[in-house]
């Protein structure tokens, strides 16, 4: 009897300690009741259990937005205008200079430019003006705008160009005078801007034509008017067809 029961323990005891290496049961996790919620009455409502929802992630407080006006930042070309800053003072534009043609070699004392009025309505149709010059003094050329002129050949800028009435700025003033000559009336505007004579206007003729000049000057200007005035006043009708060409634009 005893020689069973010895075997029988031995071989217990060896399932024991094989017993002890098994993984343990996973125990079932345990029930979780559901809060109890009270049963609604008639003095209050029952409350409404919302769903849990995650918060939200964090973010940075937005930025501090001042009330106060943006600056201006100026480009490093273009400098901020100061209030100490002096005004700008407009400046003429030089005309360019006129190509002039060589003196003619054993020219006459005196030349004549002929060309259309300037005032067609109150002239004779079938005639043109024609004044007389020194060929030493003055070349027929043509003015920056394409029209026929006499240019000094020694005062830089004193140039006689046709012209006709036409309205000025409101910084030009205009004095008049009133020239009767033995053959033509002339009229002479002396035209200033800012105090400052810019030109003069000879506009005239005889019961045959009426034209315009306009005499330009950049210095020495009273010899400029005088020499100009000499050549205007020489002024007289031609026939067209007894005309002398003139340059061509």
């Amino acid at each position: 009897m005893i020689r069973r029961i010895i075997p029988i323990l031995i071989l217990m005891l060896m399932l024991s300690s094989c017993g002890g290496a098994a993984a343990p049961a996973t125990q079932a996790p345990a029930a979780t009741e559901a809060p109890a919620t009270e049963a609604p009455t008639d003095e209050e409502p029952a409350a409404t259990e919302l769903p849990a929802t995650e918060a939200p992630e964090a973010t940075e407080p937005p930025a501090f937005q001042s009330l106060e006006a943006p600056t201006r930042v100026f480009s490093s070309a273009t400098p901020p205008p100061s209030a100490t800053q002096p005004p700008v003072t407009p400046t003429d534009t030089a005309l360019p200079t006129l190509d002039l043609p060589t003196e003619a070699v054993n020219a006459p004392e005196q030349m004549v430019w002929d060309g259309a009025p300037t005032y067609l309505a109150e002239s004779t149709p079938g005639f043109a003006f024609r004044v007389r010059y020194d060929p030493e003094l003055w070349a027929l050329t043509t003015d920056q705008f394409g029209f026929p002129a006499l240019a000094h050949r020694n005062i830089p800028g004193c140039v006689i160009s046709v012209t006709s009435g036409r309205g000025l700025p409101l910084s030009m003033t205009v004095e008049h005078d009133v020239v009767n000559l033995e053959n033509v009336t002339l009229d002479i505007g002396n035209v200033f801007e800012n105090g400052a004579l810019k030109f003069v206007t000879y506009t005239g003729g005889n019961q045959t034509i009426i034209t315009g000049f306009q005499v330009d000057f950049q210095e020495q200007a009273d010899l400029c008017k005088a020499y100009a005035f000499a050549v205007i006043s020489t002024l007289s009708a031609v026939r067209a067809s007894q005309a002398t060409p003139t340059p061509t634009p």
